[in-house]
């Protein structure tokens, strides 16, 4: 039998994180059968910035990088050869030396309303509480019901259902794949459509980084890519590096497939109060999907305007932003 080198897969040690890990691992040890011998692969825990920095606010230390950072150095370091993350937790930018793949077929990306209360937004009482450490869904839920009154609420998936159950929050938003991927699909009340809310860029999509020049690494990543979700993925993020998109800018995009050749991007901006909002729709072909990326985030910033734009400037420059989530979902 050939000894095959281990190959060492870094991840954060959350319950979600070292879930969506050994689902990696599984599906490579699927497509590469020398991987499923005895101590081929091996989970490497890292704790990151941002899962020990539970009481500071992120964008006092740095961003949601701050997720990845530590992850980047091990690789970088040659410690781990493949690091698993959630797509939408990612940096608009990545670190010099470090590839980003999209892997496996997205799940349906939409936020989910989980209440006692309600059986969706629109239902909540008058001034309800609604627990979140999102800036994207604290905009746009203010957007549609500025009278509700959001609060962050921190933790991990299973601490905000704890939160929600004790009464501190009358409800709460979760990402549909995160609860999926912890099969605690019991607790949604109810599906939030597109028309609602949007999602963030690249929500529902695993993804995958490595060094660039480590072709062994690649290769196990790339058999692993759903190329109609790459191409997605690729759209959303062209838009999110146009408009700079950060822990304190309310985006938010979605990009589908109109049969196999057609790809449309929705794309949304708001002011970080849910005041003013701006969106745009555009479609193009799917082989060009970054710069359908790129025109949809440079309309974004026509019909936003100065009046959002410097909305979301003075909130950077005060540093209003939302708790550190440490299990984002």
């Amino acid at each position: 039998m050939t000894v095959v080198e281990k190959l060492r897969i870094g991840t954060r040690g959350s319950r979600l994180a070292l879930k969506q890990t050994g689902q990696v691992v599984d599906l490579m040890k699927a497509q590469h059968t020398i991987l499923q011998q005895r101590g081929a692969t091996e989970t490497v825990v890292i704790k990151t910035t941002g899962d020990r920095e539970h009481s500071r606010l992120l964008s006092e230390i740095g961003g949601k990088g701050l997720f990845t950072k530590e992850l980047d150095e091990a690789m970088l370091r040659g410690e781990i050869d493949i690091a698993v993350h959630s797509m939408k937790d990612m940096p608009t930018f990545m670190p010099e030396g470090i590839v980003l793949h999209a892997i496996s077929e997205r799940l349906d990306p939409r936020d989910t309303f989980i209440s006692q209360k309600a059986k969706n937004i629109a239902e909540l009482p008058e001034g309800a509480t609604v627990g979140t450490a999102s800036l994207r869904r604290k905009a746009q839920l203010l957007n549609l019901r500025p009278d509700l009154r959001i609060v962050p609420i921190r933790g991990n998936v299973d601490t905000r259902l704890q939160k929600l159950a004790n009464g501190e929050v009358d409800a709460t938003l979760l990402a549909f794949a995160g609860l999926k991927r912890l099969e605690k699909e019991n607790v949604i009340m109810s599906m939030i459509d597109f028309d609602e809310m949007l999602p963030a860029v690249g929500q529902g999509v695993l993804a995958a980084t490595c060094r660039e020049d480590d072709l062994r690494a690649n290769m196990f990543i790339a058999a692993l890519s759903h190329p109609k979700t790459t191409l997605a993925v690729l759209a959303e993020r062209a838009m999110l590096a146009v408009l700079d998109g950060s822990c304190h800018t309310p985006i938010a995009g979605q990009a589908q497939f109109e049969g196999d050749e057609k790809l449309t991007l929705r794309g949304l901006i708001l002011r970080p109060d849910g005041t003013e909002k701006a969106e745009v729709t555009l479609s193009g072909y799917a082989n060009e999907a970054e710069k359908l990326g790129t025109r949809v985030a440079e309309r974004l910033t026509l019909e936003a305007g100065p009046s959002i734009l410097d909305a979301i400037k003075q909130d950077r420059a005060v540093l209003i932003e939302v708790p550190i989530d440490i299990e984002p979902a």
